[in-house]
């Protein structure tokens, strides 16, 4: 028995991040340990999550992976943890097809009670009907209790309790204004400065909430045994053990800085089974590692161009390796960074890279991310993924891409962004999860 919850919400904009990160801390000040996790694709909530924790957040997406492989995840890495916190993504029951996907179908396959955090700044009695439907709604998910953020009085907060008492569900306390809190927009990067902020503001959260949050009476109502339960049909091929190691470890490079640092955990560990892991700095490096395999993750290199452009001697390393038929694999940023050239900004200048794919990268037009789940079909095996970028290529460069898997979206349509392959470069502009596949098989 250990407490386990999910921290979720009722819509966009609730303040689920930033409230789960003061938790976090304040679990932490008490002495507990705690394991946060991050349902869906998302790199930088779990990034967030895992600066206030001080350990690495687990991503947990049903869609990307099998429910097994989910539940195998949440099981290893929360088994050592005192306490088990998962933040959900969109509102509770918002997936990429009605619930498909969503926080509150992550709920029922972990078994996890909900916490539904939900911003009252301009909540009434009114907000009673709606937290009796979310109660309501689902058999197999169940509402914890609710905590209030935005409240603008003790009367206020007066009505939200006796709204929550007819709908029936416990209030477990309410915040004042979080104005002062403000995470850094999406498209952003952790420098050291805006790290330091960061920690002033997770701490001041801490303090918020241990102010105001009943933290007892949440831990005891969230007390959940431990492990969960597996669901059928059980696949027994997510163990570890079940990965066959190579008979040669391999040296690997991984690029690893503030450009490039979108990666998910069991995919480093999946990694790790093939050799021995060292990490090299595109942006501030001149050397790269000797290595049989090199892996460029993504991250937004669109706010390095310059500083990236300027490191001449390890983007002609990069090449040389690439053109020496060194086995490299590139997603997102990485992708963008084998390409020809990087503009970073509309009329901008078009800064030189490695030069190993004939890409030419520029900004979205509209600056709004291209965004979406994509899918592909790898020797008999469907690997998935998740697309998620600033920038854009120019359509008519696609032609010119040698790739060996087309990539499809969530209705099977295929997308215009493929798989790059140039001797033994394999590159796209997705992120996929391997944390249950053999990557070797890109080379066959």
């Amino acid at each position: 028995m250990k407490p386990q919850f999910l921290i979720s919400s009722i819509g966009p904009g609730n303040g689920k991040t930033i409230f789960a990160m003061g938790l976090i801390r304040a679990l932490q000040k008490r002495g507990f340990k705690t394991q946060a996790f991050k349902t869906g694709p998302d790199f930088l909530d779990a990034q967030l999550l895992s600066i206030a924790s001080g350990n690495e957040t687990v991503n947990l997406d049903a869609w990307m992976s099998s429910h097994t492989h989910v539940q195998y995840l949440y099981n290893k890495h929360g088994e050592k943890a005192d306490i088990c916190i998962t933040e959900g993504v969109s509102a509770l029951f918002d997936g990429y097809r009605r619930m498909q996907g969503s926080t509150a179908e992550m709920a029922k396959l972990l078994n996890l009670p909900v916490i539904l955090l939900i911003n009252a700044r301009l909540a009434g009695y009114s907000i009673a009907p709606i937290i009796y439907g979310f109660k309501h709604f689902c058999t197999g998910v169940r509402i914890a209790g609710v905590v209030f953020n935005q409240i603008s009085s003790p009367a206020h907060y007066a009505h939200l309790r006796e709204a929550c008492a007819d709908a029936g569900v416990d209030c477990l306390g309410a915040l004042p204004s979080m104005e002062a809190f403000k995470l850094p927009a999406k498209h952003t990067c952790w420098t050291q400065a805006n790290r330091q902020a960061l920690e002033e503001q997770i701490n001041q959260m801490a303090s918020h909430i241990e102010a105001n949050i009943d933290l007892d009476r949440i831990l005891n109502r969230c007390n959940r045994n431990f492990p969960c339960q597996y669901t059928l049909p059980y696949s027994s091929d997510v163990e570890t053990d079940n990965f066959l190691s190579p008979l040669r470890k391999l040296k690997i490079a991984v690029a690893k800085d503030a450009a490039f640092n979108f990666t998910y955990r069991e995919n480093m560990i999946r990694l790790g089974q093939l050799g021995d892991i060292t990490y090299f700095s595109p942006l501030y490096g001149y050397e790269l590692p000797n290595a049989d395999l090199i892996y460029l993750p993504g991250g937004y290199i669109e706010l390095f161009a310059r500083q990236l452009h300027r490191r001449k001697k390890m983007m002609e390393s990069i090449k040389e390796y690439a053109e020496n038929g060194g086995r490299i694999l590139a997603e997102g940023g990485g992708t963008t960074y084998l390409g020809a050239t990087l503009t970073a900004r509309e009329g901008g200048t078009a800064y030189p890279l490695c030069n190993v794919l004939p890409i030419h990268t520029q900004p979205t037009s509209d600056n709004r991310p291209r965004t979406g789940y994509r899918k592909s079909e790898i020797h008999t095996s469907e690997w998935r993924g998740y697309e998620f970028r600033y920038t854009s290529t120019p359509e008519e460069e696609y032609a010119k891409a040698d790739f060996k898997f087309p990539i499809t979206n969530l209705k099977g349509t295929e997308t215009i962004m493929p798989w790059y392959r140039y001797k033994n470069v394999v590159a796209s502009h997705t992120h996929w999860y391997w944390g249950d596949k053999d990557l070797r098989k890109l080379w066959e």
